[in-house]
């Protein structure tokens, strides 16, 4: 075991249950396999990390030996616990911490084409700092690390709103504790993202990127559609 941990919030990718802000004007099915990959090239992300142990929060409590193939024995996985968003990341950091590791960090799966170097920054930048946060341009965060446990962080928190990261960092300085940001990224909440996802793998912008998945399914699946404009509007 090493002295960091980097754990990835998931979902067993099964229609009905995830990406449902994207139906419509995605189906439920397909805005599943969408999800697929998404998680599965954040795993390969994770994976790259060195010096890292990487963690997989798995939802719901069955979905263990789903996840066991998915990751191919590559990942620690921990179930979720918990009724909401606070109460699941709550408890995996207890959990983690418990373990002994040093920091650790949560990055969720709305990014998958996120920098392996901005994970790479989490960790280096908690050396000096308790709360490492990278935002999102909604007011969410796409990654949270700690090094130790802050419950405030995650208690009646208002979760999906423009508020989030503003609220984290009013929190931590409440009790003293500094935030350091990273650089923002984007995350797929809704149509208006997906709307940007596929303008930007038009316009070439994933050329570079190691989310060969998730282009994949957009070049394959998503630009097939008249245009973006139509995904706002819940075309086929």
């Amino acid at each position: 075991m090493g002295r960091h941990a980097l754990f990835v919030m998931a979902k067993d990718p099964r229609a009905g249950t995830v990406k449902t802000r994207l139906c419509p004007p995605l189906t439920p099915e397909t805005a599943a396999r969408l999800y697929r990959c998404f998680l599965s090239d954040v795993l390969d992300l994770v994976a790259k990390l060195r010096d890292v142990d990487p963690v997989v929060a798995y939802s719901p409590a069955d979905a263990g030996p789903e996840f066991a193939r998915l990751t191919s024995g590559r990942f620690l996985l921990v179930p979720q616990e918990g009724e909401d968003l606070g109460e699941r990341l709550e408890g995996t950091f207890r959990t983690l911490f418990r373990r002994g590791y040093k920091y650790v960090s949560a990055v969720s799966t709305d990014s998958p084409d996120l920098p392996v170097e901005y994970l790479q920054e989490a960790f280096r930048r908690l050396e000096n700092a308790p709360v490492v946060v990278g935002p999102c341009p909604d007011g969410g965060y796409y990654l949270i690390g700690l090094s130790r446990l802050v419950p405030e962080l995650f208690r009646n928190m208002p979760w999906s709103t423009a508020r989030v990261v503003a609220e984290t960092e009013s929190r931590a300085r409440r009790i003293g504790l500094a935030v350091s940001y990273l650089p923002p990224w984007h995350d797929v909440d809704t149509a208006a993202d997906l709307d940007r996802l596929v303008r930007e793998l038009a316009g070439g912008a994933w050329s570079g990127s190691g989310a060969s998945r998730t282009a994949r399914f957009c070049r394959e699946e998503l630009r097939a559609r008249p245009s973006p404009v139509n995904i706002r509007k819940g075309g086929r």
